[in-house]
C-alpha cells in the first residue's frame, strides 16, 4: 500500500513537473511569438524609415536641381537680352558706319570738282539718297539783294520755289539764325508756294550762312529721322556749303581770268599807228 502511494506521489510530482514544463514551453512560445512580432514591427518601421529618408533625400536633390534650373533659366534670359542688346547696337553701329561711309564718298564727290553745276547735282543726289527727301530745293544768298534765291530743285520746278528775304518766313529765319528747322510733323508735306518747308538746313561756313536746303516732303519709305540723320544734316550742311563756296569762287576767278585774257588779246590785236 505504501509502495503504491509512493509511486502515485512520484507520478503526481512528475506530472506536475511535466505540466509546469508544458506551461513554461507555452510561455516561451508566446514570448518568442511576441519577439518575432516585435522584430517584424521594427523591421517594417526600419524599412519605412529608410524609404522616408530616401524620399527626403530625393526631394532635397530635386529641390537643388530645380534651383539650378531656375538659375540657368535666369542666366539664359539675361544672356538672351544681352544678345538682343548687342544685336541692336550692332545694327545701329552698322547703320552709322554705312552712313559715315556714304557721307565720306559724298564729301569726296563734293570736293572732287569745282564746277558749280556739278556740285549742285551732287548735293541733289546726296539729299535724295542719304536723307530720303522727295521734294526739296537748294537756295543761296544773293549778297546784292539780300535775298535767298533758289538755284536748284528736285520734285518741283525751280520757278515754283519762291525766294526768301533774310529774317522772313521759315527759310529767312533759318538763314538769319543759322539754326536748322524741323516741323512738328515731318511726315507731312510743306507748302512750296509759300516757302514753308518741313525741314530747312542752313548752309554754313563756320558761322557765315551762304544758303539753305529746304525740304518740302520725304520719300514714302522715310517715316522719320534718326540720330544718324541729324548728324548727316550737320555734316552735309558744312561740306555742301564749302563745296558751293569753292565752286563759286573758282567760277568767278575763271570768269575774271577769261575777261583779262580777252582784254589782253584785244590789246595784242590793237592796230599799230
Amino acid at each position: 500500500m505504501e509502495n503504491e502511494q509512493g509511486v502515485t506521489r512520484k507520478m503526481d510530482d512528475f506530472l506536475e513537473i511535466f505540466r509546469k514544463g508544458e506551461e513554461f514551453t507555452k510561455d516561451l512560445l508566446k514570448e518568442n511569438e511576441k519577439l518575432r512580432f516585435r522584430i517584424a514591427q521594427l523591421e517594417e518601421e526600419a524599412r519605412k524609415s529608410a524609404g522616408e529618408e530616401k524620399i527626403r533625400t530625393y526631394e532635397e536633390r530635386i529641390s537643388q536641381l530645380q534651383e539650378e534650373v531656375n538659375a540657368l533659366t535666369e542666366r539664359f534670359r539675361k544672356v538672351t537680352e544681352e544678345n538682343k542688346d548687342f544685336a541692336s547696337k550692332y545694327v545701329e553701329v552698322e547703320e552709322i558706319n554705312n552712313a559715315l561711309a556714304n557721307l565720306y564718298v559724298a564729301s569726296y564727290q563734293l570736293h572732287s570738282t569745282l564746277d558749280f553745276d556739278e556740285v549742285l547735282r551732287i548735293i541733289i543726289e546726296i539729299v535724295i539718297n542719304l536723307i530720303g527727301a522727295e521734294v526739296f530745293a537748294v537756295l543761296l544768298m544773293d549778297e546784292k539783294t539780300n535775298d535767298i534765291v533758289p538755284v536748284s530743285s528736285e520734285g518741283v520746278a525751280l520757278e515754283m520755289v519762291p525766294k526768301a528775304r533774310i529774317g522772313e518766313g521759315i527759310i529767312g529765319s533759318v538763314a538769319r539764325e543759322g539754326e536748322s528747322y524741323f516741323a512738328a510733323d515731318i511726315s507731312g508735306v510743306g507748302d512750296v508756294a509759300r516757302g514753308e518747308p518741313i525741314v530747312c538746313i542752313p548752309l554754313k561756313i563756320k558761322e557765315h550762312v551762304i544758303g539753305a536746303i529746304a525740304i518740302f516732303s520725304l520719300l514714302t519709305q522715310k517715316e522719320g529721322f534718326t540720330n544718324v540723320d541729324y548728324e548727316l544734316f550737320n555734316l552735309l550742311a558744312g561740306h555742301a556749303a564749302t563745296a558751293i563756296f569753292s565752286a563759286k569762287l573758282y567760277t568767278q576767278s575763271e570768269r575774271k581770268l577769261t575777261t583779262i585774257q580777252s582784254f589782253l588779246e584785244l590789246l595784242k590785236e590793237k592796230p599799230r599807228k
